[in-house]
């Protein structure tokens, strides 16, 4: 069987692993309200279609803090990646490369900065999760420094953890100790290409970025555990300046879902934000991204760089986002089905074919740069 969409590869992916860590991929807060929104929203933006113009020379390229890239796109940060797929990080950054797109690590990643940055040419993105331990922050972010990562991106919506029933039902949280480990063991033999390629051939399974504060020995009990003893739900757009005192790179704000913080984002001198409700996984009941979009991109748009997130699935799905009025958007799940079903050929061939996509959509929506899409192209 050919995959194509997005549904296909998380059908795969589903079946082939653990269930304590597909839920992991799949789920979001409470009852998952937001979580359908962000597809379903999107999913409902009509397009208007044009014809008899040239289009015979569609370009899907763009830049983003001043890099061309392939189209408006990028990999964004998903925690544990290296959990879908042997050493998973490595593989989606390859992936993203050759279809020359940004790639970004998350802090929580199973490999380090060091290690990603190791295995491709072009500079990546680094994902900062706001903690605690400020000193354990300065060290990631000179470290993202001196790998030569050409972005930080700063995720703010996660003062404390979201309350994700899932993860409590499959075991990913909730449980400790050796009862965790023979249930998350059970599940894992039970899907024996995933217990060879990631359990044994995928070892060290520890947080690469934060060996330091947790140890070498550091696993899944730890990922779980650090995020909730260490978020920190004391930040301000103080922490903002902080970090944009001691990064010089281009600074992205990840998590934002109202005008206003918009608008205080665009004060404080940061480059870009990435409209965000973190796929539904924080904060159930708030609003979709592709309806937040609209009027945060009419605020600040002119003013620094708009991406967004949330419900992305397609080519299709870009060019809403882009007609929103976003400069360009982070994949999240979709990359993730598309690691696990496959490893990095399957995220190269996603891409691929998301390319292909867009481009087609351009055409039919009459339109040959990215420049040239706005809301007129939206069928009201």
């Amino acid at each position: 069987m050919t995959l194509r969409t997005a549904d296909e590869y998380q059908r795969l992916a589903n079946r082939r692993l653990p269930p304590f860590i597909a839920e992991y991929v799949n789920g979001g807060s409470y009852t998952e309200h937001t979580l359908r929104r962000n597809v379903e929203d999107l999913r409902t933006i009509e397009l208007r279609q044009r014809v008899l113009t040239d289009v015979s020379t569609v370009d899907t390229r763009t830049k983003l803090f001043g890099r061309e890239c392939g189209m408006p796109l990028g990999l964004g940060p998903i925690g544990i990646s290296g959990m879908l797929a042997r050493r998973g990080e490595v593989q989606a950054a390859r992936a993203a490369e050759q279809a020359n797109v940004p790639f970004c690590l998350s802090t929580v990643s199973i490999c380090s900065i060091e290690e990603v940055r190791a295995a491709v040419k072009n500079p990546i993105w680094f994902q900062l999760y706001v903690i605690r331990d400020r000193a354990c922050m300065v060290d990631l972010i000179d470290r993202a420094e001196a790998a030569g990562c050409s972005a930080l991106v700063f995720t703010v919506d996660m003062p404390v953890p979201g309350i994700r029933y899932r993860d409590f039902r499959s075991g990913m949280s909730g449980i400790t100790g050796w009862r965790a480990s023979v249930r998350r063991n059970w599940q894992a033999v039970r899907r024996p290409g995933w217990a060879f390629d990631v359990g044994l051939a995928g070892r060290p399974h520890r947080l690469g970025n934060l060996v330091k504060v947790l140890g070498a020995n550091s696993g899944l009990e730890d990922y779980v555990g650090w995020l909730g003893r260490n978020f920190d739900p004391t930040v301000t757009w103080r922490d903002i300046e902080a970090v944009r005192a001691r990064w010089k790179g281009p600074l992205i704000v990840k998590g934002i879902l109202d005008v206003e913080d918009a608008r205080t984002a665009a004060s404080v001198g940061v480059d870009g934000i990435v409209v965000s409700n973190h796929g539904g996984r924080q904060f159930d009941g708030v609003r979709s991204t592709a309806r937040a979009l609209p009027a945060i991109a009419d605020a600040v748009r002119d003013q620094l760089t708009v991406l967004a997130d949330g419900g992305v699935r397609s080519g299709l799905d870009v060019l809403r986002m882009v007609a929103l009025g976003a400069h360009g958007v982070l994949l999240g799940r979709a990359w993730a089905y598309a690691l696990a079903a496959g490893g990095g050929a399957y995220v190269t061939k996603m891409l691929w074919t998301m390319q292909r996509e867009l481009s087609a959509a351009m055409a039919m929506a009459g339109r040959t740069r990215i420049a040239d899409v706005d809301r007129t192209i939206l069928d009201r």
